[in-house]
C-alpha cells in the first residue's frame, strides 16, 4: 500500500525530500546531485523569495514506512496573470518504477491544483526560469551538468501512461573548444564592435562586478528570455537573492559583459567550469569535503565548461553580437584548457540561439520535455 503525504516546509522533511532523489540514484554515473542545501532553500518559503508569487505544495510517497517517491505541486500566480491560464506546474519528481507509486504521487498533485481551480498542469518545471526544468528523453548515457535534470528512462514511460503529452521540448549541445577563435566570428565581432560602438568589459573583483552590473545583468535576462516558454519577469528580491547566490562563486574570466559607449549592458555571456563531478563527489553536501571538491572544480582544471546564460538584448539580436560574446571567451577557454562546452537548455524551435553554434564542431546529445495534461 503507498501513502502519500503533503510535506511541511520543515527542513528536517525537506531534507528528506531530497535526499530520496539522490539516494534513488546511488551508483548511476550519469547523475549529478543537487546541493541538498541550496534544494531546501528553494522549497522553503523562508528562503525562496518565487514565494512571493507561487504556492506550492510538496508531497512525498511511502511504503511499509520507506519513502519510495517525491513530487512538488506549484502555482505561479505571475506566470497565470501574465497569460490568463489556469495553470499548475510540477516539479522536483522522482520515483521507484512502480505503477501505483506514480498514479498515487500524481493523483495528489492534480487534486491539489483542481481544488484551487486550475485546469491544466505541466512540468517538470521549477518557480521561475532560474530553476530546474525537463524530463530527460534522449541522453541517459550522457553525465548530467549542474543545471539540469537528470532522470531514469522509466520516466518519461509513465508520463505518457498517464497521459500526459509533449508540450515543449528543449535540445543540448556538447560543442568542442576551438584551438582559435574561429575566422569568421572574429570578423563579424570586430563590424559588430565598430557599427554599434560596443565593447567587452571584464572584471577581477566580484564585489565590483556585483556592484556595478549585478542588477543589469538579471534585468538583462528579463528583457532577453520575456517571451520564452514558461518565463516570469525575476522581481527585484529574486535579483537580489540571485547576485547574492550565484556571482560569488563564478570564476570572472569566464564571464562576458558587452557595453555600449555609455557603458549599459546590451549582452552577456556568463559561464562556469563543469562542477559535475565534483558533485557527485560531493554526494550533495558541503561538509565535511564536499566544499573542497567544489572549490577545487572552480579554481582548478576541468575540460569541460558549462555555459549558463547567454542574453542579447532584444533591439541587438540577429545581428552578430554573440561573435563578440564568443571572441572574448574562446581564447580564455583554451588557456584554462577547457576542450569541450555544454550548452544546457535550448528550445527546440529557437533557431536563433542555435544559430550560434553553427561555426563549432559539435553534437545534440541531449533532449528533454515538458509534459501537459489537462485536469
Amino acid at each position: 500500500m503507498v501513502y502519500v503525504h503533503p510535506i511541511a516546509p520543515s527542513s528536517d522533511q525537506l531534507h528528506q525530500y531530497v535526499q530520496f532523489g539522490i539516494d534513488l540514484y546511488k551508483g548511476n554515473d550519469c547523475y549529478v546531485p543537487p546541493l541538498i542545501m541550496d534544494e531546501v532553500g528553494t522549497l522553503s518559503p523562508d528562503v525562496n523569495p518565487a514565494f512571493d508569487f507561487c504556492e506550492a505544495q510538496s508531497f512525498m510517497a511511502f511504503r511499509n514506512g520507506e519513502p519510495v517517491g517525491t513530487i512538488t505541486a506549484i502555482i505561479n500566480k505571475a506566470y497565470n496573470e501574465k497569460t490568463g491560464e489556469k495553470l499548475m506546474r510540477f516539479g522536483f519528481v522522482n520515483f521507484i518504477d512502480d505503477r501505483e507509486v506514480v498514479d498515487e504521487l500524481f493523483a495528489a498533485v492534480e487534486e491539489w491544483g483542481r481544488s484551487r481551480g486550475m485546469t491544466d498542469i505541466v512540468g517538470p518545471m521549477g518557480f521561475s526560469d532560474m530553476d530546474h526544468e525537463g524530463m530527460l528523453i534522449e541522453g541517459f548515457d550522457e553525465l548530467g551538468t549542474m543545471a539540469t535534470i537528470y532522470n531514469y528512462p522509466y520516466y518519461p514511460a509513465h508520463m505518457e501512461r498517464m497521459g500526459y503529452a509533449k508540450d515543449v521540448d528543449w535540445i543540448e549541445f556538447r560543442m568542442t573548444v576551438p584551438d582559435a577563435i574561429p575566422e569568421k566570428h572574429a570578423r563579424i565581432a570586430e563590424i559588430v564592435a565598430r557599427k554599434y560602438g560596443l565593447s567587452v568589459k571584464k572584471y577581477t573583483s566580484r564585489s565590483k562586478i556585483k556592484k556595478e552590473y549585478g542588477h543589469a545583468i538579471f534585468e538583462l535576462v528579463n528583457e532577453a528570455y520575456a517571451d520564452l516558454y514558461g518565463f516570469v519577469p525575476l522581481t527585484e528580491r529574486q535579483i537580489d537573492f540571485y547576485i547574492k547566490s550565484y556571482i560569488d562563486v563564478l570564476r570572472l574570466e569566464d564571464v562576458c559583459l558587452v557595453v555600449d559607449k555609455e557603458g549599459k549592458l546590451v549582452a552577456l555571456g556568463i559561464s562556469m567550469p563543469s562542477l559535475s563531478h565534483a558533485l557527485q563527489q560531493s554526494k550533495g553536501k558541503l561538509f565535511p569535503f564536499g566544499w573542497w571538491h567544489l572549490l577545487k572544480a572552480i579554481r582548478g582544471k576541468t575540460d569541460v565548461v558549462d555555459l549558463l546564460l547567454v542574453a542579447v538584448k532584444p533591439e541587438y539580436q540577429s545581428r552578430g553580437v554573440n561573435a563578440l560574446i564568443f571572441a572574448d571567451l574562446i581564447p580564455q577557454y583554451v588557456k584554462n584548457g577547457y576542450k569541450y562546452a555544454e550548452s544546457n537548455l535550448e528550445l527546440e524551435g529557437n533557431e536563433n540561439v542555435q544559430k550560434q553554434w553553427e561555426y563549432f564542431e559539435r553534437r545534440q546529445h541531449r533532449r528533454r520535455r515538458a509534459f501537459r495534461k489537462k485536469l
